[in-house]
């Protein structure tokens, strides 16, 4: 039973779109990820999402709106919905809660998938 200092974790961060582990618990991961730019449109069949902001602006967008969460604040993205996320002006660094099941491009495989995730 360690703590974790999240600020030292996304320091050992370099990439962007390339989730790591740093937490499990109860068959969900925790995951610091940094993202720059626009990520793809995409959704998990079977597991909701939480998106935390601990840096940066995030805004996610979905086939009908668009939800800016801003440091400090969090966003739940239900299974099934359809979801893009987007660091427009700068990079973002969050924590990414989930099954330990989920990829992170959902049901699309692309170049920008990440089968076996990097534990820090």
């Amino acid at each position: 039973m360690d703590k974790v200092n999240i600020k030292d974790k996304l320091s050992h961060i370099s990439d962007t779109w390339n989730p790591r582990i740093i937490g499990e618990l109860n068959g969900q991961h925790v995951k610091a990820v940094k993202i720059r730019g626009e990520f793809m449109f995409h959704h998990h069949d079977h597991e909701d999402e939480l998106f935390l902001v601990i840096k940066g602006n995030l805004r996610m967008e979905f086939r009908d709106k668009v939800v800016n969460v801003r440091e400090g604040e969090f966003l739940i993205v239900p299974r099934g919905v359809e979801h893009k996320p987007v660091a427009e002006s700068e990079e973002v660094e969050m924590l990414l809660f989930e099954p330990a099941s989920t990829l992170n491009t959902g049901n699309l495989d692309n170049e920008r998938t990440r089968k076996h995730l990097e534990r820090i």
